[in-house]
């Protein structure tokens, strides 16, 4: 019975000093674990109204686009932030058939216009779409 319970003390104080000796380090030599100079994040407020009005990409993504004539030139493939973080593409998906022998263009994504709930491309056909070079996706 003695062995018993010693085995079971010993059983609870390894569980209850085991977390407290992975947080040791943590809690006593907290420079020890960073790495570099401490890292700050600027925050700007911005006015929540005006961008809850605004189009959500998953919205986008899949709807037609048209000209002002409101003939139907392509289909919105994906919208892409660009490398500098600021401006947004759209890869459209133009001509094709169900998705066969379409082609893939980008366009800044400002070239486009919302028309209530129509996404329109002013002076686009499908024929001027298709001049423009094929869009790839990288890896």
């Amino acid at each position: 019975m003695r062995t018993l319970l010693v085995t079971a003390a010993f059983a609870a104080a390894t569980v209850v000093a085991a977390p407290a000796l992975v947080l040791a380090p943590l809690v006593l030599a907290p420079s020890v674990m960073a790495q570099g100079a401490p890292q700050t994040v600027q925050l700007m407020k911005v006015d929540v109204l005006k961008i809850s009005t605004g189009y959500r990409a998953s919205k986008v993504i899949g709807s037609s686009v048209v000209n002002e004539a409101g003939d139907t030139v392509g289909k919105v493939d994906e919208i892409i932030v660009g490398p500098d973080g600021k401006a947004p593409f759209v890869v459209l998906s133009v001509g094709g058939f169900l998705g066969m022998g379409d082609k893939l263009v980008a366009l800044p994504y400002e070239q486009m216009k919302t028309d209530g709930k129509k996404i329109v491309l002013p002076g686009a056909t499908k024929e001027s779409l298709k001049a423009l070079p094929e869009f790839k996706y990288a890896s």
